[in-house]
């Protein structure tokens, strides 16, 4: 199976889709989504070998680093693409709050 990630013109992931890795076109379903569907269509990995994560909704495509990510969690964060994932740097933002 091929999965493929729509994104908005923010690049925001809006939905996945699965395809058939046995499409006849040989594009594992990618032109079947843009002509059936419309949109951009990027593809992603469940297993994560490509484009840092699995693209997720509201997940983020950055087209430069050409990983998805998850949306910013504060400011101060700091976008380490090659593992894809942002860090954080402030010590506030480290400690997890006592229940």
């Amino acid at each position: 199976m091929s999965h493929f990630a729509e994104v908005d013109l923010d690049n925001k992931v809006i939905r996945v889709l699965v395809c058939d890795n046995n499409d006849p076109a040989g594009d594992e379903g990618y032109q079947w989504l843009i002509d059936n569907l419309g949109g951009t269509w990027i593809k992603t990995s469940y297993n994560g070998n490509i484009r840092g994560n699995f693209a997720g909704t509201d997940m983020v495509y950055l087209p430069l680093e050409d990983i998805f990510i998850q949306p910013k969690c504060h400011d101060e964060a700091i976008l380490n693409a090659k593992a894809a994932k942002w860090e954080c740097t402030n010590e506030v933002h480290l400690v997890k709050p006592l229940d």
